[in-house]
């Protein structure tokens, strides 16, 4: 699994390249919290829940990507205590040069190893995933950071 742990390295430095010609700065662990918030606003203690973390680092991870841009905060219409988290417009925008930027590897990589052998790879992934009983978490967008949240270092 060393060749996963090496691609899957070498992928996310070349989406962080390409992300931070828009968005310099933008950090790896920031994709965490913004997959929390593709489907809509969502209450911190729940994101908090779902990475595996506290309130207090994603009130922190929050105020970050609030200065930065990517979030904003708001009260929660039904408890003014609960905050909302919610991707801004650049927030959003991120996300989409993300998605944009994983299909650009996608394609290089098709034509680089040919369109089957990309298949195959990505149908043998996903059925070691299934093997380490983790789909659902991949479903649910609950895969957690090995590095930690708040990892600095990407």
């Amino acid at each position: 699994m060393l060749w996963v742990q090496l691609l899957a390295e070498t992928l996310n430095n070349e989406l962080l390249d390409r992300l931070r010609v828009d968005f310099p700065d933008v950090r790896y662990a920031h994709g965490f919290v913004f997959q929390q918030l593709v489907e809509g606003p969502r209450p911190v203690g729940e994101v908090a829940e779902n990475l595996g973390v506290t309130s207090q680092a994603i009130s922190k991870a929050a105020r970050e990507l609030e200065a930065l841009g990517y979030v904003e905060r708001t009260p929660s219409p039904a408890d003014a205590r609960v905050r909302l988290l919610a991707l801004s417009a650049r927030g959003r925008a991120v996300v989409e040069a993300g998605r944009a930027g994983r299909a650009a590897v996608n394609a290089e990589l098709a034509t680089a190893l040919g369109a089957e052998r990309v298949e195959q790879a990505a149908a043998t992934l996903r059925a070691a995933i299934q093997a380490r009983d983790a789909m659902h978490a991949v479903a649910a967008r609950r895969v957690r950071s090995a590095q930690g949240l708040l990892d600095a270092g990407r």
